[in-house]
């Protein structure tokens, strides 16, 4: 028996059953990843796990006893951060000294403190309170307080999940170095399967119904660094037997809707005969950006945010648009939208300049903005009625309810938007966007707010819509594989201010994609290299000294 164990346990709710005879033994000092999608009950075991709550039937032990409630050898780091916000850091860690270590001398309190907040590589900000720290900083001092308990076992629940992907990565390899040192035994739950690898002696996957599901063991050599990781190819086999399962398991079913787009002009589109008579006409730079700058005043005078954007598309391209937080992604996409002014230079689309918003611009955003009093069917059907002024009453719901399938609500078209999950509601956004038979689609990452899991399934969502309609897009993104996975191309910008255009990768991966078929295909990791290396240049903020400038930006 190992030192957590449990025994044939189930959780439930009411009627709800969230977990289903659980049996897990983990061995001491062992590293165990639980992976699995939002809503599997993950957080509920790591809860039984803890002992704040207790198994609706079967056992959870500790060392052979029962667990039945909260114990200082269990260490919890939490999604949220859970700080006392009048607090310091060394407060919050001191908390943890005092609750557990009572008989210890104010020396000892405040020299086992100090060397935990040293270990999260926070003794610079000791003083300073959660107000004045960043997510990552808040995230450092719940693992300092976790530690500074000395438990046996520390269960660690996506304690990374809100952080952004540089933050993530480094606390994820701090972690690690924590675990070789002291050899606790670890149980973290997350949704990330590099990270699960990354970490792990052994990943076990929850399945959507609640069962444990097949276990992967991790024989990859430590210290696992992230860069050789991409070159490793037990590294690339590992990660495409556990993508592979978790999209069988979880992604299940995509919409399959039996419905066919009626055959109705936009407000935006010329009449079919001219339509016709100039098909083809403009494919070549059917989006142009032509020296675009954008500036802000300041006190301290004009800010160069970007600078010099250069690039063409043609029709039906699609662009993936990817570069450090602050390097001007999003004000690039919010200019292409109308919603943001152009300082200097020009943006062409279909021969036009880009003047204000129009319903030819569709967007999504992070958020999907929908109101919340309307259903799915009704926040779609606005753009709609606006857009095809002369199709009748009953076209216009067909297109509404033909894209509401394609992102896979047909069940939930009349459920009010305030009753979605995140990711339905994102799929609303992803539908009224296609529904607006738009010119062009613009993606300001979509599906930052969504755990990793669901948002391969909306990728996929994506992927499929935009091969019916080869809509001209761009996607903001600062998911590697998410940018390689849509686009034909994957430019590249440069760290703000002044950022522009610093290098574009062409991919040539067969379409229609998945992510299954891709990981497996020879040329992936190479793209997936060249993403990595440059990013990589361009890490904290760094300006490399023989930063490219690409002089050919056209499609080809």
């Amino acid at each position: 028996m190992g030192i957590l164990t449990f025994e044939t346990v189930t959780k439930r709710y009411g009627e709800d059953e969230v977990l289903s005879g659980i049996e897990l033994d983990v061995a001491e000092g062992e590293f165990v990843v639980i992976l699995g999608f939002s809503g599997t009950g993950k957080t509920t075991l790591i809860n039984l796990m803890a002992g704040l709550e207790q198994p609706s039937a079967g056992g959870v032990l500790f060392k052979g006893q029962p667990v039945a409630g909260p114990g200082p050898e269990r260490g919890v780091v939490f999604q949220n951060y859970s700080l006392m916000p009048w607090l310091t850091v060394t407060g919050n860690v001191r908390l943890a000294v005092d609750t557990v270590f009572p008989g210890l001398s104010a020396a000892e309190k405040a020299e086992k403190t100090a060397h935990y907040v040293e270990m999260v590589g926070l003794s610079h900000a000791a003083t300073r309170r959660p107000a004045e720290l960043s997510g990552g900083m808040r995230q450092r001092v719940n693992v300092a307080r976790a530690l500074a308990m000395d438990p046996e076992m520390l269960l660690l629940d996506e304690p990374l999940s809100a952080l952004d992907a540089l933050t993530r990565a480094n606390l994820a390899d701090e972690i690690e170095a924590i675990w070789q040192a002291d050899r606790k035994t670890c149980v973290l739950i997350t949704n990330d399967v590099d990270e699960a690898i990354v970490l792990a002696d052994r990943i076990i996957a929850l399945n959507p119904d609640g069962t444990l599901g097949e276990e992967f063991a991790v024989s990859i050599p430590r210290p696992r660094e992230r860069g050789e990781m991409n070159h490793h190819e037990g590294f690339k086999a590992l990660r495409a037997r556990i993508t592979g399962y978790l999209m069988d398991v979880g992604i299940a079913a995509r919409a399959e809707g039996s419905r066919t787009l009626p055959n109705v002009t936009p407000i935006h589109g010329l009449p079919k005969a001219v339509a016709e008579a100039g098909a083809g006409a403009i494919t070549d730079r059917f989006l142009d950006f032509s020296q675009l700058h954008k500036v802000y005043p300041t006190p301290k005078g004009p800010l160069t945010v970007v600078e010099d954007f250069d690039l063409k598309m043609n029709k039906g391209e699609f662009v993936s648009l990817i570069g450090h937080s602050g390097c001007g992604k999003s004000t690039v996409l919010t200019m292409a939208a109308g919603l943001n002014e152009i300082s200097q230079g020009a943006i062409k689309l279909d021969g036009r300049h880009v003047e204000g918003a129009d319903p030819e611009r569709a967007v999504v955003f992070q958020s999907p903005s929908l109101f919340p009093w309307l259903t799915a069917r009704e926040n779609v059907a606005i753009g709609v009625d606006k857009v095809y002024p002369r199709a009748s009453r009953g076209e216009r719901q067909d297109v509404v309810d033909y894209y509401l399938e394609r992102v896979g609500l047909a069940e939930a078209m009349d459920r009010p938007a305030a009753d979605l999950s995140n990711g339905m509601k994102q799929r609303v956004g992803i539908a009224r966007a296609f529904a607006l038979s738009p010119k062009l689609l613009l993606l300001d990452e979509p599906f930052g707010m969504l755990d990793s899991l669901t948002r391969w399934e909306l990728q996929e969502v994506l992927m499929e819509v935009w091969d019916r309609t080869k809509v001209t897009a761009i996607c903001v993104t600062h998911d590697v594989d998410e940018a390689i996975l849509l686009a034909d191309r994957v430019v590249m910008m440069t760290n703000g201010p002044q950022a522009t255009i610093g290098k574009i990768v062409d991919v040539d991966l067969p379409r229609p994609r998945s992510r299954k078929e891709l990981l497996e295909h020879p040329d992936y990791y190479a793209y997936r290299q060249e993403v990595l290396d440059f990013l990589e240049d361009y890490e904290h903020g760094a300006t490399p000294k023989s930063a490219p400038k690409p002089q050919a930006m056209a499609a080809e």
